[in-house]
């Protein structure tokens, strides 16, 4: 019974938990420069330098900040031309809600 119930344990919680963090150092060591990245802070950057260690990142042009590499949370996918579209501004034929309400009162 004891060992059935550690079977149980490992293959519900401990089996998936090392996989989970085998995945993460692996991608954390696969960082290359010009990987678009995301801190598990929320911080959006590009690696622009690496040691073993740490990691640079270019938050805006002109701006750095160095990380360890464990404060990286996942690497974003490359930008697809589709995706990269700017949205289109709303057209001046048609009032907002703000103008709307002005108008009204």
């Amino acid at each position: 019974m004891f060992a059935l119930l550690f079977g149980l344990m490992y293959l519900l919680f401990i089996r998936p938990q090392s996989k989970r963090r085998r995945e993460a150092e692996q991608m954390q060591r696969s960082l290359d420069n010009g990987n678009k990245v995301i801190t598990i802070g929320g911080l959006y950057g590009t690696v622009v330098g690496s040691d073993d260690e740490s990691v640079t990142l270019e938050i805006q042009p002109g701006v750095t900040a160095r990380f360890a590499r464990q404060a990286i949370a996942r690497v974003l996918p490359a930008e697809s031309a589709s995706t990269a579209e700017p949205a289109s501004a709303p057209s001046e034929e048609t009032p907002s809600a703000v103008e709307e309400t002005k108008k009204s009162n």
